[in-house]
């Protein structure tokens, strides 16, 4: 029997990479799924990614991301167009990685992905809840959350977080980690290098605590990655110190990480990291921000230091750079780690919960 789901996903960041490798992976369970993007127009990268997925059906729009300014206009135009989309296919499923379309009727049962948010985002990098222009976010966040039928988080302290932050209590909670695939790096040897890579202007990353500890460690840094925010984020300037790379395709950070020795990323907030684990497959060692998520997907397979301490960065750094073997060993336990966050497994976990919630009842199969 086969299931038909019908996706969100925007195209502007990590979870466009994880619907893709999750797409991917259910083609293996009998699923197939209409993809309905938004943010922005389909990279041709993006599009000839797309075109290799069996059983995928993409549509595309351009409307504005519920976490972006004056965003309601838009976020409420995209709901209509996913009430239209799903009144045509029909699916058995409707699968939401966002939080205010999950609230939507679509007569059929919905799973909310949360990847981040903007709440869980201040509390951790501003201490602090954001200001009373963000009420209609949060609003509409609790009424997906609990309209849906289970919400989905790659790691607890991302779904606890969640929870508290929209004060939700008894909804069905899962937490599935993301997987990822990378083609081998044969034959490449590492090099002393520090790699990194995220949205440079996003304070969360802890980037510019990286360019701080840049002066005092041996080895140089290169960071990967979009500097400017999207219109209407205020952020701050650039980094120095560091080798700023610019936005790279996935094939080109993959061969950053294949020569890189040190993976750095002091993150105040991450919910899952998905440039961590692209790093540990590509045998990097991991040097991380001390924070919860962090710490549930990696303890005992990378070194913590405190987000915002430059000189622990730097120490940290430097005595990896000095000491080969701790380097390599450092590097394999990731590796290793990194083998339990696969596709495979995240397709199969995906598959079981959509089997799961399409045998309730009003749950229907298509054959």
């Amino acid at each position: 029997m086969t299931r038909h789901i019908l996706m969100t996903a925007d195209t502007l960041g990590g979870v466009w990479i994880y619907a893709s490798e999750l797409i991917g992976a259910l083609a293996e369970h009998d699923v197939r799924v209409t993809l309905a993007t938004m943010g922005a127009p389909m990279s041709p990268g993006q599009k000839r990614a797309m075109s290799r997925l069996r059983g995928l059906n993409v549509l595309e729009s351009t409307y504005a991301l519920e976490w972006m300014p004056l965003a309601w206009p838009d976020v409420d135009a995209a709901g209509d167009w996913l009430l239209h989309i799903a009144q045509r296919v029909r699916p058995d499923l409707v699968h939401v990685n966002g939080f205010a379309h999950a609230a939507l009727p679509f007569g059929v049962p919905v799973v909310c992905a949360a990847h981040s948010c903007v709440f869980t985002w201040h509390r951790a990098v501003k201490g602090r809840d954001p200001g009373p222009e963000w009420n209609e976010y949060r609003r509409r966040a609790h009424e997906g959350i609990t309209r849906a039928a289970v919400v989905v988080a790659p790691t607890i302290a991302l779904l606890r977080d969640v929870f508290a932050a929209y004060e939700v209590t008894g909804a069905d909670g899962r937490v599935i980690p993301n997987g990822r695939a990378l083609p081998s790096a044969r034959n490449v040897e590492k090099q002393p290098l520090v790699f990194a890579a995220g949205r440079v202007w996003d304070e969360a990353k802890g980037l510019a605590t990286l360019a701080a500890c840049a002066p005092h460690v041996p080895w140089p840094i290169s960071v990967a990655g979009p500097t400017r925010p999207p219109p209407g984020i205020a952020a701050p300037p650039p980094p120095s110190n560091v080798h700023l790379l610019g936005e790279l395709t996935p094939d080109e950070v993959a061969g950053w990480m294949a020569r890189a020795s040190v993976y750095a990323l002091p993150a105040r907030y991450e919910p899952f990291g998905l440039s961590v684990l692209e790093a540990a497959i590509s045998g990097c060692a991991l040097i991380l921000g001390d924070i919860p998520s962090l710490r549930e997907l990696w303890e005992g397979a990378a070194t913590f230091v405190p987000p915002g301490d430059a000189d622990s960065l730097a120490h940290a750094i430097s005595a990896m750079t000095q000491d080969p073997l701790r380097l390599g060993a450092w590097g394999a336990s990731a590796r290793a780690r990194s083998r339990g966050m696969t596709p495979t497994r995240m397709g199969a976990a995906y598959g079981a919960l959509y089997a799961e919630l399409c045998a309730q009842p009003g749950g229907a199969v298509t054959a």
